[in-house]
C-alpha cells in the first residue's frame, strides 16, 4: 500500500521557519513529480511547490516564491519543504502529494497519492 507521510507542522511565529518533510512508501517516486498543497480553513486547496525527479525541475505558487524551498531526496522516496519568512497567510495544513507521472502539474485533481496533512499555525 503506498503511503505518504508528512511531518514538521507546528506553531511558529511570525518570522520564524519550518522544515517539513514527506517519506513515500509502497512505491518508488524518484522519476515522478511531487509536490506540496496547502488549504486554510474556508478556501480551496491550492498550490505550493512542486519538484520533478528528471531534470530536478522546481515551480512555486507566486505567494511563496523566494521564501520557500522544496528538495528531494530521491533514494530516499523524501521531499522537503523549507518554509522560511512565515506570515500568519501560511496557516495552513500542508498536504504532501505525488503525482504519479514525471510531468509537473499544479491542479491537485493531477496528483494520485496524498499524505494525511499536516498543520502549520503562524502566530502574529
Amino acid at each position: 500500500q503506498v503511503q505518504l507521510v508528512e511531518s514538521g507542522g507546528r506553531l511558529v511565529q511570525a518570522g520564524g521557519s519550518l522544515r517539513l518533510s514527506c517519506t513515500a512508501s509502497g512505491r518508488t517516486f524518484g522519476g515522478d513529480t511531487m509536490g506540496w498543497f496547502r488549504q486554510a480553513p474556508g478556501k480551496d486547496r491550492e498550490f505550493v511547490a512542486a519538484i520533478r525527479g528528471s531534470g530536478g525541475s522546481t515551480y512555486y505558487a507566486d505567494s511563496v516564491k523566494g521564501r520557500f524551498t522544496i528538495s528531494r531526496e530521491t533514494v530516499k522516496n523524501t521531499v522537503n519543504l523549507q518554509m522560511n519568512s512565515l506570515t500568519p497567510e501560511d496557516t495552513a495544513v500542508y498536504y504532501c502529494a505525488a503525482r504519479g507521472f514525471p510531468f509537473f502539474s499544479s491542479r491537485p485533481g493531477d496528483y494520485s497519492y496524498w499524505g494525511q496533512g499536516t498543520q502549520v499555525t503562524v502566530s502574529s
